[in-house]
């Protein structure tokens, strides 16, 4: 009998003989379509909602005319209106400007926004679409979305 302590035995192995079998054909395949459905999935979600009317802002407080619309058309998420003269300064840190509306200021609505320069249409008479947004001083707050110059 052979003595098995005596057999040398390597802890090491070749690699010359092991077939990688991670990228196959299918495997490529696989990872192909899912690549292409992450671009096209990108590129359709970021199109959806995409629904303003060529510029967001007036390029200038003289370019302003009655009747304009600048904003978002996404009147389902603005969907809080009110009309006014558009004023600088909010109330206690809410809100950048103010609509001034009939019946003092109590009838303020409070403004910002994202989508719209609100500084040009400063003394401007306006229609504005929005969304309400929770306010500790302001009577109401809006983030505005769309301005109709009147």
């Amino acid at each position: 009998m052979e003595n098995k302590a005596s057999e040398k035995t390597s802890v090491f192995h070749s690699f010359k003989d092991v077939k990688s079998t991670f990228l196959t054909g299918k495997v490529l395949v696989v990872l192909v379509i899912f690549v292409a459905a992450g671009i096209f999935t990108g590129y359709y979600l970021s199109h959806q909602g995409v629904t303003t009317p060529g510029q967001a802002s007036p390029a200038s407080s003289n370019s302003i005319q009655k009747g304009a619309v600048y904003g978002t058309n996404d009147t389902s998420t603005f969907k809080d209106t009110a009309e006014g003269t558009v004023a600088n300064g909010g109330i206690d840190g809410e809100g950048q400007y103010h609509l001034v509306r009939p019946g003092g200021d109590s009838q303020n609505v409070y403004m910002t926004s994202s989508l719209v320069d609100l500084s040009l249409f400063i003394g401007k008479k306006v229609k504005v679409w929005g969304q309400t947004q929770a306010a500790q001083k302001a009577g109401w707050l809006m983030d505005v979305g769309r301005v109709e110059v009147e």
